[in-house]
């Protein structure tokens, strides 16, 4: 009896560093469309071509011309699309970000509860002015992103790029200050900008009591890796927008839990 030839699953080191390559690749390029509107293009994109195979395999010709010649301009259609992820993974290694993240996960395995400590030592400005903002019912909407893409928010914001102090982020949205219409940006532990319009969420099914801050705030969650603390100048509520969802009366422990898990 003639055994199997198991040759084809013999893995050379050169194999493993090149999977291990690999998988990184599609890790940070996962990280860098996760929550997104570029995932729901590429779930488009997956089911097209998925079609694309059906009809070929049942030999309709107008439909699968048709189909192919739609994919000959795939190339140049993904850099359209994909134009602003692209150039944020460009920035993301032009500024170390690989080598920073790979520091921070050596820091989350040995070193847990010092990044903790850390981390709730810069949320403690954000949360002490969201306690005195509450307290004055002082309307605010401060937003979290990974990466500040500064063609983004070029042309729509006051760039600040300061230290996050709990005065700073009170004076920015007192009522006579000629900011604190907008949104405050966060990234990189600095308040980047100040003053910010972002686009208004699309979604008919919100509370009535929503305003232009709540909407922004859910927008910008919608399209982006974003996540925002929105005060509700009528009554001071805290709510949290994250992923185009929004959590309502958000307590100020609660808020402390979710900053330090996604800021």
């Amino acid at each position: 009896m003639k055994g199997f030839d198991f040759d084809f699953l013999k893995v050379s080191p050169t194999d493993i560093v090149d999977i291990i390559l690999v998988a990184l690749l599609i890790y940070y390029v996962y990280t860098l469309i996760r929550n997104t509107l570029a995932v729901n293009l590429l779930v488009g994109m997956f089911i097209i071509t998925v079609f694309y195979w059906i009809v070929k395999a049942l030999h309709m010709e107008l439909l699968t011309a048709i189909i192919e010649k739609f994919m000959s301009v795939g190339i140049i259609a993904l850099i359209v699309i994909f134009h602003p992820e692209i150039r944020r993974f460009l920035l993301l290694i032009g500024k170390n970000a690989f080598l920073q993240k790979n520091k921070a996960w050596w820091g989350y395995l040995f070193g847990r509860k010092e990044i903790e400590r850390n981390n709730l030592t810069r949320i403690k400005p954000i949360i002490d002015a969201c306690k005195s903002m509450k307290k004055t019912r002082t309307g605010a909407l401060i937003v979290f992103v990974k990466f500040y893409d500064e063609q983004f928010f070029a042309n729509s914001c006051e760039l600040v790029d300061a230290k996050i102090s709990k005065r700073l982020l009170e004076s920015i949205f007192q009522k006579n200050s000629p900011l604190h219409d907008g949104a405050v940006v966060i990234s990189e532990n600095k308040i980047k900008s100040a003053s910010c319009i972002l686009p208004l969420t699309d979604n008919d099914q919100l509370p009535s009591q929503f305003g232009l801050r709540h909407r922004a705030g859910i927008g910008v969650s919608e399209t982006t890796d974003a996540v925002a603390v929105i005060i509700s100048e009528e009554t001071g509520e805290i709510s949290y927008a994250k992923q185009g969802r929004v959590r309502m009366n958000v307590s100020f422990g609660e808020l402390e839990k979710l900053l330090n898990k996604d800021f």
